[in-house]
């Protein structure tokens, strides 16, 4: 390779927000849509499936399909409000929900009072494992 092809390729390595610790929350790599909920006081300090104790003041949240550590952008439909959480945890099988958040999460998005509301996940980072 030339000197060219190296200072185009380093640049873009470096210079890239693919590559920047911050730009991965930029890169949308799926979406899903549904209805969220939140879990908070019943479970604090329990297992989650990440084998931490859960803390409903953390940003996090179950998922069923997702890969633990996966960091997801969630937007709360009515208000528009966002959050970035992690998947630290399973929902039971038979849920119908899409994600369950701490109730940390669910008060950023401001639907506590609710309960459940329609959001948009967007996955913005798997695991350093997965990522390619």
């Amino acid at each position: 390779m030339n000197l060219l092809a190296y200072i185009c390729f380093f640049s873009i390595m470096f210079f890239s927000p693919a590559f920047s610790p911050t730009g991965v929350y930029n890169q949308v790599k799926k979406t899903e849509t549904g209805t969220a909920s939140y879990y908070g006081a019943k479970f604090q300090g329990r297992l989650m499936a990440n084998g931490k104790k859960f803390d409903q003041n953390r940003l996090t949240a179950a998922h069923n399909k997702l890969p633990l550590g996966t960091f997801v952008r969630v937007r709360n439909l009515r208000n528009n409000k966002t959050v970035i959480v992690e998947i630290t945890d399973r929902m039971h099988h038979k849920n119908k929900r899409l994600i369950d958040l701490s109730k940390a999460a669910a008060l950023e998005l401001n639907f506590v009072r609710q309960g459940l509301t329609k959001v948009q996940v967007d996955v913005v980072g798997k695991p350093d494992n997965n990522q390619q």
